[in-house]
C-alpha cells in the first residue's frame, strides 16, 4: 500500500489554498462555454479560451516547476504550443495562429491543468527559494490577468455571432457598481511619491522602484464618464470632427469606421449595447466601456478637459481614494502617460525578465481596474497598458483638469499612505 503524502508546511498549505482558489475561478468563468466556444480565435489580439486555460498552466510549469534540474515536462510539445512570447524558452506558435490549434483537445488541456496542479502540490511539500516564491506569486497574478483577458476575448468572439448569445446569466463581476459621487477632487502642487518596492508586498517589476514626481495643481472628476455623457459627444459630432482627434487617432477612426464605442448599436428606438450577458438597451448611467485611447483623448478635448497622467491618478488614489466613485471597480482608465520604464527600472531576473520590460514602447498606461479584475490582484501602483487603438478591453476614462497653482506655496511632499 502506498504511503500517505506528507502534509504541507503551514506556509505552503496557505499558498496552495490560494493557488487552488485562483485556478478554480478560471474554470468557474468558463463553465458556461462549450468546447466549440473555447477553440475559436476572433482576431489576432485575442486568444481562444482553450489557449488561456493551457497557457496559464504552462506558466507555472515553465517558471516554477522547470527550475528543478531533473524536471521532465508533462508534454514537450506544450512548450511550443503554449509559450506566449518568451524568446528565451524557444519557438512558439504565432499569436495570430492560436485558433488553428484544434489539437490538443479541450479534454487534454483540462487534463494538463490537473497534472500541473498535482505537480505544484508535490513541489510545495518542500520549501521554495526566494526566487521560486516570487515566481509562484507571479504565476497567480498572471492567471488573474488572464481571467480578465479571456472574458474580453470571449466577448469579442460572441459579438461577431449574429445570434448575439447571452452566454453568462449575470455579469461575472468582482465588485458592485458604486453610486455617483459628483464633483471634482482637487490637489495642490507638490512632490508626489508613486510606485512601490518589494518591501510593500507583491508587485510587477514595472511598478518599481519608488519615484518622486512633481505635480502641478490638478483635479480629477469624482466619477467616470458615463454612457449618457458619451452619447452627447456622439450626437455633437465628436466622431466627425477631426479637430478633436490626434492625427493617428483620426486616421484610425476613418480606417475602422468608428462612430461610437465598441459594441454599441444604433436602432430606430435608441442605442443598444452588447455585453457578456447579451444585448441590452444602453444604460445611460453606467460608465462608458470599450473605448480606445484615441477616443478617450478626443472626448477629453471636446469636454474642455484632459486625461490624467498616471502619476496624478496614483497620487489621487493614495490621497483621497474613497472620494472617487468606481476608482478601480468598473473600467480601466486611460491616462496620457506613455508606457515606459520608471527611473531605475530593473526587470525580474531570469526568464520572467520578458514579462513587462520588452513591451515598454508605443503603448499607453491605464490605471484602476475593471468590474472583471480580481480584487486581490489590484494595487494603486498597478500599471496596465494597451496600444492606443485597442478597445476590446474593459477600458473607460476619468477626466482631469488643470488648476491654478498657489504662488509661493511651500513645496509639499505627498507620501504614499
Amino acid at each position: 500500500m502506498p504511503s500517505a503524502p506528507s502534509p504541507l508546511p503551514l506556509a505552503s498549505t496557505l499558498a496552495f489554498e490560494r493557488y487552488k482558489r485562483v485556478r478554480a475561478r478560471t474554470l468557474d468563468l468558463v463553465r458556461s462555454l462549450s468546447p466549440e466556444d473555447m477553440a475559436v480565435q476572433s482576431m489576432p489580439d485575442a486568444s481562444p479560451t482553450k489557449w488561456h486555460l493551457a497557457h496559464t498552466s504552462w506558466f507555472f510549469e515553465a517558471m516554477v516547476l522547470a527550475r528543478q534540474g531533473d524536471y521532465r515536462p508533462v508534454d514537450p510539445h506544450f512548450q511550443t504550443l503554449f509559450n506566449s512570447y518568451y524568446e528565451a524558452l524557444g519557438p512558439r506558435v504565432a499569436r495570430s495562429d492560436r485558433g488553428l490549434m484544434t489539437r490538443p483537445s479541450l479534454a487534454q488541456v483540462l487534463s494538463y491543468r490537473h497534472e500541473v496542479d498535482r505537480r505544484i502540490a508535490t513541489r510545495l511539500t518542500e520549501p521554495l527559494s526566494a526566487t521560486e516564491s516570487y515566481l509562484f506569486e507571479l504565476g497567480l497574478h498572471h492567471e488573474q490577468q488572464h481571467q480578465e483577458l479571456l472574458l474580453q476575448d470571449a466577448l469579442h468572439l460572441f459579438s461577431l455571432n449574429p445570434l448575439k448569445p447571452s452566454v453568462w446569466s449575470r455579469e461575472p463581476r468582482t465588485a458592485p457598481l458604486a453610486p455617483s459621487k459628483d464633483g471634482k477632487i482637487a490637489f495642490p502642487e507638490g512632490l508626489a511619491v508613486i510606485g512601490t518596492s518589494k518591501a510593500e508586498g507583491f508587485a510587477f517589476d514595472n511598478e518599481m522602484p519608488v519615484q518622486r514626481v512633481w505635480l502641478n495643481a490638478y483635479a480629477l472628476d469624482a466619477d467616470l464618464v458615463t454612457n449618457e455623457d458619451w452619447l452627447v459627444f456622439v450626437k455633437d459630432g465628436g466622431y466627425r470632427n477631426p479637430a478633436l482627434w490626434l492625427s493617428d487617432g483620426w486616421a484610425t477612426r476613418c480606417q475602422k469606421g468608428w462612430d461610437s464605442p465598441a459594441y454599441w448599436q444604433a436602432s430606430d428606438t435608441g442605442w443598444t449595447t452588447y455585453s457578456l450577458i447579451g444585448p441590452s438597451d444602453l444604460d445611460l448611467s453606467a460608465p462608458v466601456r470599450h473605448i480606445s485611447y484615441y477616443e478617450a483623448d478626443a472626448y477629453a478635448r471636446w469636454a474642455g478637459a484632459r486625461l490624467p497622467t498616471e502619476a496624478e491618478w496614483e497620487h489621487a488614489a493614495h490621497q483621497s481614494g474613497s472620494a472617487f466613485g468606481n476608482l478601480n471597480t468598473e473600467v480601466w482608465q486611460w491616462t496620457q502617460s506613455a508606457y515606459s520604464p520608471y527611473a531605475g527600472f530593473s526587470p525580474t531576473e531570469g526568464t520572467a525578465s520578458e514579462y513587462n520590460g520588452k513591451f515598454m514602447v508605443n503603448q499607453m498606461v491605464l490605471r484602476g481596474g475593471s468590474f472583471a479584475t480580481p480584487r486581490d490582484h489590484l494595487r494603486h501602483s498597478y500599471r496596465n497598458f494597451y496600444y492606443p487603438s485597442q478597445r476590446w478591453a474593459f477600458c473607460g476614462l476619468r477626466l482631469a483638469h488643470d488648476m491654478p497653482s498657489t504662488e509661493g506655496a511651500k513645496c509639499k511632499l505627498f507620501e504614499v499612505t
